[in-house]
């Protein structure tokens, strides 16, 4: 598809393809949980994890032995009204910060044994303003999808999503606003710490964006090219294509998942290989969560993108899949279980 002109046709056809739950998988899941020297239900969450885990990777047992942390990397037109507290420039320095290994994702895919792969996207050439005009074209955002869709190859256990792009969190607001509603100051936030009149300029530049393209939000994917990004388009494929090839995803904060409401939004069921890694300190990250009727892994307090609250989230799922996996049942430890 890289190699052809992408289209959202192509991408509702997908969509509409995508596997359902391996229903044998997540039974055996169960039952052994079930074995396990443990009370019912002792490890909490850590039993729905391993349980939605195998579920959509389909296979039992799971393995989770190469886990991918795929970090998305453009530019947006809008950052030119000053909705951040730092300047485009900082986008293309922060690139280099991760090829340089200093960024705080990189410490933390070294300590989860996670392959980092940084996906720069076209940074001399940032979206429209899309105060202005549509941020894309249909072929461009599709594109994008198209691109992001290559994150996933052969022999990834799981995917963790992020991105890295000054303004992006004004975009994040403006799709949550044009696909759930409200008013732009429900959805705005202080990104990378803006405050005073520059909150007001990004909560207006989201206000501006709404009624300027309030007619194409009878469409999600319309509203991804009219006020999205090139990374957010890409972090949409990204999932997609990992819902075909059956490898589950951690996603990140605010901007990932509003990239990733585009899909939920076309398909209520779009999102159920994935879970929210952490609860971003972003107030509309909150507000968006539970519209996707998700519950966060994590709430840390993190606002820094980059991957990183879905990298720590995958500690937590790695914790969840090892005590599955390798706890023994009562019979091979021989105790007692339950009584009646």
């Amino acid at each position: 598809m890289a190699d052809q002109e992408a289209s959202f046709d192509e991408m509702r056809e997908l969509l509409a393809g995508m596997p359902g739950p391996d229903e044998a998988a997540c039974e055996k899941t169960r039952a052994r949980e079930a074995e396990l020297t443990k009370p019912t239900g002792a490890l909490g969450r850590l039993e729905a994890l391993s349980e939605w885990f195998a579920t959509w990777q389909g296979r039992y047992p799971p393995q989770l032995e190469r886990a991918r942390v795929a970090v998305f990397v453009a530019n947006h037109g809008v950052a030119a009204r000053d909705v951040s507290a730092f300047p485009a420039t900082v986008t293309a320095q922060m690139v280099e910060n991760f090829q340089a290994s200093g960024a705080a994702i990189n410490q933390l895919c070294l300590l989860q044994d996670a392959d980092l792969r940084v996906y720069e996207m076209a940074l001399d050439h940032p979206t429209k303003d899309f105060t202005q005009a549509p941020a894309m074209t249909e072929a461009e955002s599709a594109r994008a999808m198209a691109y992001g869709m290559m994150a996933v190859e052969d022999g990834i256990d799981a995917l963790c999503l992020g991105e890295m792009g000054i303004g992006n969190t004004t975009s994040a607001a403006a799709i949550c606003c044009a696909l759930f509603g409200g008013d732009a100051a429900d959805w705005v936030g202080a990104g990378t710490g803006v405050n005073g009149e520059a909150l007001q300029r990004k909560t207006m530049a989201v206000t501006e964006a709404i009624e300027l393209h309030r007619g194409a939000f009878d469409d999600p994917f319309e509203v991804l090219r009219h006020v999205g990004g090139n990374e957010l388009s890409a972090i949409a494929g990204a999932i997609l294509a990992a819902r075909i090839a059956r490898v589950p995803v951690l996603l990140d904060g605010y901007a990932c998942t509003a990239a990733a409401a585009v899909l939920h939004s076309a398909d209520s069921t779009a999102l159920d290989h994935c879970i929210v890694g952490h609860l971003s300190a972003e107030p509309g990250h909150r507000r968006l969560v539970g519209a996707l009727g998700q519950t966060p892994v994590l709430d840390l307090g993190m606002r820094l993108g980059e991957g990183s609250g879905a990298a720590v989230a995958l500690g937590v799922l790695r914790a969840a899949i090892s005590c599955h996996t390798g706890m023994a049942t009562f019979a091979q430890a021989q105790v007692d279980g339950p009584v009646g």
